[in-house]
Formats: structure tokens, C-alpha cells, sequence
């Protein structure tokens, strides 16, 4: 009796790599540092003239009743000033958030960067009509 010959198992490696691109691409479009990804409360204000930026190292969100936040953690003005203190004069600010927040709360936050040696200062809009 004539046994048929022996096949070897192959290991189909397409669909793997078809899954593993598809992965490493879904993580990367997650992982994208950008403003609108990170879920900011509020209603940015309009600005014609705004101009798109690097992103910044840092991300201040002012709300509509003075609350001041970074990476979700709330600060106060003082907080605010060491931690920006100690990451340097040469960090990137932006301060976002809801567009009816109080110029004065605007002003105490710009005040607070300015107090940690922070220059580099800027506003978060959104295009009009968008």
C-alpha cells in the first residue's frame, strides 16, 4: 500500500502582515497629539486671521467659570506657575477653552505663564465657519 507524499505545513503569513499594518496604523492616527483629539470643553472662538502652529508642550484649558486645567488635572494660578517653572523657560504654552471665558481669568492665566519666565504664548481659535 502507497502512502500519498507528505506535505510540509505552511504558515500563511499575508493575512498576518495585512493585520499588523492595519494595527500599527490605527494606533498611529490614535496617538496623534492634536488639539481637537483631546477632548477640550468648550466652544473655541472664531478668528480669521488665526494661523496654524507647532503643537505646544504645553496645553492650559481655561473654562467658561475660571478653572484652570492641564492634561485634565486641575491647578491653581500658583500650581500653574511652579509647573510651568519647572519645565523651563523655553516651553511652548497654549491656552484653550470655552470662547465666554472671562478676559480677566485670560489675563490672570497669561500672568501666570509670564510669572514662570514662559514667553512663548498662544491662543487656541477655531477657522470661521468651521
Amino acid at each position: 500500500m502507497a502512502y500519498p507524499p507528505r506535505r510540509r505545513a505552511r504558515i500563511e503569513v499575508v493575512a498576518m502582515i495585512d493585520i499588523i499594518f492595519f494595527l500599527l496604523a490605527f494606533f498611529m492616527l490614535a496617538t496623534l497629539e492634536t488639539l481637537p483629539a483631546r477632548g477640550l470643553d468648550g466652544q473655541l472662538p472664531a478668528s480669521a486671521t488665526a494661523s496654524r502652529l507647532d503643537p505646544a508642550d504645553v496645553v492650559i484649558v481655561l473654562a467658561r467659570d475660571g478653572a484652570i486645567s492641564v492634561a485634565g488635572a486641575p491647578l491653581d494660578h500658583q500650581r500653574l506657575t511652579a509647573l510651568l517653572r519647572d519645565k523651563g523657560p523655553r516651553t511652548q504654552v497654549t491656552i484653550t477653552g470655552a470662547g465666554a471665558a472671562s478676559l480677566t481669568d485670560l489675563v490672570a492665566v497669561m500672568d501666570a505663564c509670564r510669572a514662570a519666565g514662559i514667553t512663548a504664548i498662544a491662543l487656541a481659535t477655531r477657522e470661521v465657519g468651521a
